[in-house]
C-alpha cells in the first residue's frame, strides 16, 4: 500500500506565495493591457504638417501622412490635437487628450462625435462634453482650408 506525502505549509508561507502569485499577475495586467490607457501612448496616425508641437499651424493634404483626411471621417493627429473630416466634409480641429484622464479620443463618423476609448467619455464637433466621465470640453482650433485645397491652416 502507497502512503501519500502531503506538504503542509504554514500561513505565513501560504500568504507570501499568494502575494507574489497576485504581484505577478497584476504586473502581467498592467503591462499588457492598461498601456493603451495611458497618456503617452503613441499616435497611431502619422501627419505631416508645420506646426509648433502645441497643433497650430499648416496640414499639407497631399502629403501621404494626411491621406485620411481625403475622406468623411477620416482623421489624423498633429501635435496635440485631432484633426478630422467630419460629416459634410469640413474640417474639424479639437485638443486629442480626453480631459478625464488624456487618452487619446477619435472621431466617429456614424455619431459624427469625438470618443475617448478609455473610459467612453464622448464630444461633439464642437468640443463640448455629451458623455461622462469627462467633465470639460476639449479645445477647439480654427481651421481654414486654402482656395486649391491643399493646405489646411489651424489656429487658435
Amino acid at each position: 500500500m502507497e502512503t501519500q506525502k502531503t506538504e503542509q505549509l504554514n500561513r505565513g508561507e501560504f500568504l507570501r506565495s499568494l502575494g507574489m502569485s497576485s504581484a505577478a499577475l497584476m504586473a502581467f495586467y498592467c503591462m499588457g493591457t492598461l498601456t493603451s490607457c495611458s497618456k503617452g501612448s503613441s499616435d497611431p496616425t502619422p501627419s505631416t504638417g508645420t506646426g509648433t508641437g502645441t497643433g497650430t499651424g499648416t496640414l499639407d493634404l497631399t502629403a501621404s501622412g494626411n491621406s485620411a483626411l481625403k475622406t468623411e471621417g477620416g482623421y489624423v493627429y498633429n501635435g496635440s490635437m485631432i484633426v478630422a473630416r467630419v460629416k459634410g466634409g469640413s474640417y474639424v480641429a479639437l485638443s486629442k487628450a480626453c480631459t478625464h484622464q488624456g487618452t487619446n479620443v477619435q472621431y466617429r463618423l456614424s455619431q459624427n462625435d469625438f470618443y475617448c476609448p478609455n473610459h467612453g467619455s464622448e464630444f461633439s464637433t464642437t468640443g463640448a462634453v455629451e458623455v461622462g466621465p469627462a467633465g470639460t470640453p476639449l479645445t477647439v482650433y480654427k481651421t481654414t482650408l486654402s482656395s486649391d485645397g491643399n493646405t489646411l491652416t489651424i489656429t487658435t
